[in-house]
């Protein structure tokens, strides 16, 4: 059994909370998702992420050719994140029940992330965030999980990490870390229950 961490660091968009991108994005653009795969600037989304542009740059850059409503487009993103099923219950159990375990996020999002933490309540959910515009890596880099457990004063070892991509799960091994890879909010709770962390 690994041992019982003391820090939980959750991946955001489609782990807690639903990510825009999929249908959101596309449908208020007019294109399907492979469309907009297809037509979106190359890196603009990835330098808004890292902090390497602001959100005026990464609008004018992002559908290179092509002009849409950005204050709209803004709007509707900003209204459509909302926690997936199960989330808020597991999260206030989890804090209920291992009250000495401090919860983060640990995202690759841009500035954006203000408005999750405002809609979904996350900053009532969780202790803090670690978000890559700030930070200044993305998951995989091993900094995007090194940084928060640096800034917070502990090993990686004495860390669990949860994210839907498995690449990023990697990641955090590599590290050091403990991971579960993120596929609904019932067997997470099943997964963190083995670990003592919840009730079952």
């Amino acid at each position: 059994m690994s041992p019982r961490p003391r820090l939980v660091f959750f991946d955001v968009m489609d782990t807690l909370v639903r990510d825009p991108f999929h249908d959101v994005m596309p449908s208020f653009l007019g294109m399907t998702l492979p469309e907009l795969l297809r037509y979106k600037h190359p890196t603009a989304w990835v330098d808004f992420e890292l902090g390497r542009i602001d959100e005026r740059t990464f609008l004018d850059l992002f559908l290179p050719g092509r002009s849409f409503d950005a204050e709209g487009f803004c709007k509707v993103v900003r209204e459509s994140y909302t926690l997936l099923p199960g989330i808020h219950e597991l999260l206030t159990d989890l804090r209920r029940s291992a009250p000495d375990v401090r919860l983060y996020a640990l995202s690759n999002y841009p500035p954006w992330y203000a408005w999750i933490a405002e809609r979904c309540a996350l900053d009532t959910l969780l202790d803090g965030a670690f978000v890559s515009y700030e930070t200044g890596a993305r998951k995989p880099d091993p900094e995007a999980y090194l940084v928060p457990c640096r800034r917070l004063a502990e090993q990686p070892e004495q860390a669990l990490f949860i994210d839907d991509r498995d690449k990023n799960c990697e990641g955090a091994r590599a590290v050091g870390m403990q991971a579960i890879e993120f596929d609904g909010a019932e067997k997470l709770r099943e997964e963190l229950a083995r670990r003592g962390l919840v009730a079952p």
